[in-house]
């Protein structure tokens, strides 16, 4: 009967584990290889210009961040940052949808506002890898569902970009006006960026073609005006008064903080950083995550004095 007894209790501990079991496999091989669906009882709608197809589409706030975040940050980012970058990317079209809300629509599709991949465009990025992918993206928009920035109870103008040489720009050195919550901060993390520094070499023939300016075998360079942190506004070549954004535009450079020299019969162009430098930078934000940062601390470093609120 002892024999017996023990034969009936492994039959009773072997059906429990299954019991538990089958819905966990169930889970992870089923339901981990389907997209998550967005069901909204309610959501406001962002008009978009499509560029390419010239036309613009109404989109629920939520699937349009989650196309935001899919073509802004990369998708092998640690998920806190994606969360970051989600409540940057709502906020900054929520401001807009604010500021626009007399014109045929809110934001474009490219790099003018924020850039957006529509569903289709992801499936045909990602492949096969597409589902996995799109349910991380639509995990980190979910977990910071209606969260948005606010400072001094406005709706906050969350910009962002790539990488910094090691600190961000106050928005008044690189734009127009002055906005208290886009500050100068530190940002020590960028180095792990790919684009952290980058180096372009031109013929000397080239490199006056492409400024626009005569032909010298001598190069003259002279720094009229940096900002605070060192990026180039304003800039002598060979007698020629340019900006830093004429320089970055025509030679097609990663960002305004750059140095010049010669080298030979070649010109050689040094760039450190990776975009305009105001606001949240994606490889810092990137680097904190990796750091134990949450999303909330990211964006508290990165915009001034700054509130997360929820609609």
């Amino acid at each position: 009967m002892f024999y017996i007894g023990v034969i009936n209790i492994k039959k009773i501990l072997l059906f429990c584990l299954a019991i538990i079991l089958i819905p966990f496999i169930v889970v992870n091989i089923f339901i981990k290889n389907e997209e998550i669906i967005f069901n909204f009882n309610s959501n406001s709608m962002v008009r978009v210009y499509r560029n390419n197809y010239d036309r613009i589409d109404r989109i629920p706030i939520e699937e349009y961040v989650v196309g935001v975040v899919a073509g802004e940050m990369p998708i092998s980012f640690d998920i806190e940052a994606l969360k970051a970058q989600a409540v940057a990317s709502r906020s900054y079209v929520m401001y807009h949808i604010t500021k626009n809300k007399n014109k045929d629509y809110d934001v474009v599709d490219t790099v003018l506002n924020q850039v957006y991949l529509d569903y289709d465009d992801l499936k045909n990025k990602w492949g096969s890898d597409y589902i996995s992918n799109i349910n991380k993206i639509k995990e980190a928009v979910i977990a910071t569902n209606g969260e948005y920035l606010v400072y001094d109870d406005k709706i906050v103008e969350a910009m962002f970009f790539s990488t910094s040489p090691g600190v961000t720009e106050n928005s008044e050195e690189i734009f127009s006006n002055s906005v208290p919550y886009l500050r100068s901060v530190s940002s020590t993390w960028d180095e792990i960026s790919p684009v952290y520094t980058d180096i372009k070499k031109f013929k000397k023939d080239e490199f006056y073609n492409l400024l626009n300016i005569d032909f010298s075998e001598k190069l003259n360079v002279q720094i009229l005006e940096t900002t605070s942190t060192g990026r180039i506004n304003k800039i002598i070549i060979n007698s020629n008064k340019l900006s830093g954004k004429e320089v970055v535009s025509k030679l097609q450079l990663r960002s305004s903080y750059f140095d010049i020299v010669e080298y030979d019969d070649m010109i050689v162009v040094n760039t450190k950083g990776y975009g305009h430098g105001v606001g949240m930078s994606q490889y810092g934000a990137q680097g904190m995550a990796i750091d134990g940062y949450s999303y909330d601390e990211i964006l508290k470093h990165y915009y001034s004095d700054i509130e997360i609120k929820k609609f």
